[in-house]
């Protein structure tokens, strides 16, 4: 009984002191970590700072300003389609074999640049189109002309017959800064006026994506959703300014993944008021081959760093070398303005016509040389290049519902106009209509002069003329 009594006692003093044990340690050395979320306390994302509300630009001046002057454009073109020489051996042989043409329709975007209605837009909008109509934000409609066309920049100007339209002003794509916020505003799947949001993620990117042979790519690159149907759109600053033409996406699916290009307003504008001038895009050229600088070439060449644009040739009756510059030289600035890829390289150049005079920056053997260059055009000299139709000597125009009908035909350009060149010299004469040049249809003059203006070497014309006559001609192009 007695060392149950002190079992007992003992015990009970151990659970006694394990117990004032516990209240001591928690009342005096440990709290819990664990925090309550109260509204006094609000939650915060961590890739935000707190006050981001107040930071976030305010887009909706921009989106109201421009949503009214970016356009829905609609193309309508027939492709296909052929004529018989009547001996249907020969047809089958040489594939002249009669076919019915197909009715392709288009979809894009444009941008309205004044009040009288010029617009805007993609080449590969309107290419091959012989019906444009223009859809304005209020539903009106138009039918619009085309002033004229530039593959190498893939851009196109229209003309509608209105007034007081509302229109966007130029911005200045050069003072755009990395991670500076934009809208692209266009008509993504025929969704009219739509308006998304992103940053500037790059500039002066070249995607090797036009194959014409005087391209030129320096796109602005966006993560702003792009996707078909907003080619020809609106890049839009926060002021509301234009700074870029919508154009192309990097997919591999053939909608938005990521990220969207533009070309740039300083190609733009150029482009535009060479356009309306000229009918045609005056294109300067340097006259060199050039590359971007890279380590190997810094090594080959003794550079001390990468910078510039490497000049690999020049060409013989170029700007370049009646200047002075050399293989081997390293251009780094262009008309005041630094230089460290051929994408930036060439767009500086387009900004300026044959003829004018501009200085450029080369390194050469270390040391730093200015050189005044005069651009010249691509036929070697200074001129401003007028229309092709009229420098091969003939003018055009769409042949007439009675051609069509008499001679058994669904496309043509009739040559109402021949002067002294190399259309007369191979062998044309007025009244000639042609069908296709080099294999492709030819439904208006514009076709014409897209084909005669990208070909290489021979040009292959065939037609008929208004007896009935068919007849084939060959002529080269510089």
């Amino acid at each position: 009984m007695k060392n149950t009594r002190k079992y007992t006692l003992m015990f009970l003093l151990v659970l006694t002191s394990a117990f004032l044990a516990v209240w001591l340690y928690s009342s005096f050395f440990s709290k819990a970590q664990v925090i309550t979320v109260t509204e006094d306390q609000p939650m915060r994302f961590v890739n935000l700072p707190a006050n981001s509300q107040q930071q976030l630009p305010d887009l909706t001046f921009a989106a109201e300003n421009s949503v009214h002057a970016v356009v829905h454009i609609a193309t309508q073109s027939l492709r296909g389609g052929g004529w018989s020489s009547g001996n249907p051996f020969f047809d089958e042989f040489f594939g002249f074999g009669r076919q019915e043409p197909q009715l392709a329709m288009g979809y894009g975007s444009g941008v309205i640049l004044t009040e009288d209605g010029y617009i805007v837009t993609n080449n590969h909008v309107i290419e091959n189109s012989q019906k444009i109509k223009v859809i304005l934000n209020n539903k009106e409609e138009y039918d619009a002309r085309l002033i004229g066309a530039d593959p190498s920049t893939d851009l196109a100007l229209l003309k509608i017959e209105a007034e007081k339209l509302p229109y966007l002003t130029y911005g200045n794509s050069d003072d755009l800064k990395l991670g500076e916020w934009v809208l692209a505003v266009g008509n993504p799947f025929n969704l009219t006026s739509t308006v998304t949001a992103g940053i500037i993620s790059a500039r002066a990117r070249n995607l090797g994506i036009n194959t014409d042979q005087y391209s030129i790519e320096s796109f602005i690159q966006t993560d702003a959703a792009v996707n078909p149907g907003n080619s020809g759109g609106a890049l839009v600053n926060q002021q509301g300014n234009l700074v870029g033409i919508n154009t192309a996406i990097a997919s591999r699916t053939g909608s938005y993944t990521g990220y969207s290009f533009a070309v740039p307003v300083t190609i733009v504008k150029k482009v535009v008021e060479d356009l309306k001038e000229f009918g045609e895009v005056q294109r300067a050229l340097l006259g060199v081959n050039i590359t971007d600088v890279t380590s190997a070439i810094v090594e080959n060449e003794g550079l001390d760093k990468l910078e510039g644009v490497f000049v690999a040739a020049v060409t013989e009756n170029g700007a370049a070398k009646a200047a002075g510059i050399k293989q081997g030289d390293i251009i780094v600035s262009v008309a005041g303005e630094p230089v460290n890829s051929s994408a930036e390289l060439q767009e500086k150049v387009s900004r300026f016509r044959p003829g004018d005079d501009v200085k450029i920056v080369v390194k050469r053997n270390g040391d730093r040389k200015q050189f005044s260059v005069t651009l010249r055009n691509r036929h070697g000299d200074t001129q401003i290049v007028r229309d092709n139709v009229t420098v091969l000597g003939a003018r055009f125009e769409m042949i007439n519902s009675k051609d069509k009908q008499n001679l058994n035909l669904d496309f043509g350009i009739k040559i109402t106009e021949l002067n002294r060149g190399k259309l007369m010299d191979a062998g044309l004469k007025k009244g000639f209509i042609i069908t296709h040049v080099n294999k492709i249809p030819m439904y208006e003059v514009n076709d014409f002069k897209r084909e005669i203006g990208n070909a290489k070497g021979g040009i292959l014309v065939e037609g008929v003329y208004p007896n009935g006559e068919l007849a084939y001609f060959v002529f080269g192009v510089e």
